[in-house]
């Protein structure tokens, strides 16, 4: 409706201006005389004004650029309960991103992400038929360093690598299905007009990312299908390629989280204060920390760190163990050496309380709207809720019920910082 009236506005004022004198064009003066413009008369209209290039010189142009003009604009107009469709559908998006992390750390923790030996596309999304195709698997995973080692300390049965061999799956099956629940809805509304020119572009890159994710899977389960240098080394994936994946994961949960908020949180205007340009970058810093204590976790995760030193606060009652930087060159103590990762871990997370209760406690005097001073009260007991959960973890030697939840927690501590970023973020004027 809002597009037809700019139409017929802008018809009627360059209508006037020339066509009035030409009997040929009566019926187009009717035409924004009347209530109903629609793109075919206006597209009629145009072709009609083209015969006339000779009589209006310049009115063609002026037509056809001041009408792509008006419904350009009033296309990125999407109803409001479009808006909140998309949003909700970004939200699931962003759920099932939080599904699969945690998914993916028990798979870690039961040490079940080798038991798949392969990546089929469509073989994969099937569980063996039969015992005998039960047992093919099995032969198949004996042949690769997991088992050899395994065998080694305690027998492994068929219902066990059944076990080892469902988690995979389900994990596998679950990143799948985050791609089936962004693609389908994502095709759809592109088709329906409900995705304005700045969603486009961002829902390439979760396509992209969802794509990259699935290949970094892969390309780190292969990591640990390779002999060991020695007989003794724990097979195990490869660190480096453990932290990309789940960064990648966390980095698009964030994006898939940010946009939908954006669709489905009325925006709230701050009042102005001197300090809120520091405050909403502030916001951001604390995001940024806490997405990084997350992904050193994934160092610890994949060199089993959390089972060097199990003692809090110290580490084996020091501060600075003794061999922190064992390793040479000493810049792979950072990524390499089991008792720096976790001293790195340690640290970072405590640092991370200790800006996030500076920041709620110089938030206290400034006049915060209610959502997001809610936001910054969660984010502060969330802070300590993790950094409880990462000490008992500890003191515990990893119990995977335990560190599965110290894990999600991390999840739950950037989702809330996001949040309170986007509670503070800079409105369009």
């Amino acid at each position: 409706m809002l597009m037809c009236s700019k139409l017929h506005s802008l018809g009627g004022s360059l209508f006037k201006q020339a066509l009035k004198p030409q009997p040929c064009c009566q019926r187009y003066q009717k035409l924004f005389t009347s209530s109903g413009v629609s793109f075919s008369r206006l597209n009629a209209a145009r072709q009609h004004l083209s015969q006339h290039k000779k009589l209006f010189p310049g009115l063609v142009s002026q037509f056809v650029r001041q009408s792509t003009t008006a419904a350009g604009n009033a296309s990125v107009e999407i109803p409001l309960r479009a808006q909140k469709i998309v949003g909700g559908w970004l939200l699931t998006c962003a759920g099932m991103c939080v599904g699969a992390v945690i998914l993916g750390g028990v798979t870690r923790l039961t040490e079940s992400g080798l038991s798949m030996v392969d990546w089929k596309l469509l073989k994969d999304m099937t569980l063996p038929g039969s015992e005998e195709a039960w047992i093919e698997e099995f032969e198949r995973y004996k042949e690769y360093p997991e088992y050899k080692y395994v065998a080694k300390e305690r027998e492994m049965t068929l219902t066990d690598f059944k076990f080892i061999y469902f988690m995979e799956w389900a994990h596998r099956m679950w990143g799948r299905g985050v791609g089936l629940v962004f693609a389908i809805p994502a095709v759809y509304f592109w088709k329906k007009g409900w995705l304005n020119k700045g969603m486009k572009p961002r829902v390439a890159v979760f396509a992209a990312l969802i794509g990259f994710q699935g290949f970094l899977g892969w390309y780190m389960v292969k990591s640990g299908l390779k002999e060991q240098p020695q007989a003794t080394d724990v097979p195990r994936v490869s660190q480096y390629r453990l932290a990309s994946h789940l960064g990648s994961a966390l980095l698009l949960y964030t994006l898939f989280l940010w946009n939908g908020l954006s669709h489905v949180l009325k925006p709230v205007q701050i009042p102005e204060f001197k300090q809120l340009a520091r405050v909403r970058g502030l916001s951001h810093g604390l995001m940024s920390i806490v997405f990084v204590t997350a992904l050193s976790g994934a160092f610890v995760a994949g060199l089993d760190a959390g089972l060097t030193y199990n003692t809090w606060p110290k580490m084996a009652d020091k501060w600075i163990p003794d061999d922190l930087l064992a390793i040479s060159p000493k810049w792979k103590n950072i990524f390499e050496n089991a008792t720096t990762v976790q001293f790195n871990h340690r640290y970072l997370a405590e640092s991370t309380i200790v800006l996030i209760s500076g920041f709620w406690f110089m938030c206290r005097k400034y006049p915060l709207p209610p959502r997001a001073r809610l936001a910054v009260n969660c984010l502060l007991g969330m802070a300590f809720l993790q950094g409880t959960l990462g000490v008992l973890t500890l003191l515990y030697y990893v119990p995977t019920p335990l560190a599965a939840t110290h894990q999600s927690g991390s999840v739950a501590l950037l989702s809330l910082a996001t949040w309170l970023a986007h509670e503070l973020k800079r409105l369009p004027k």
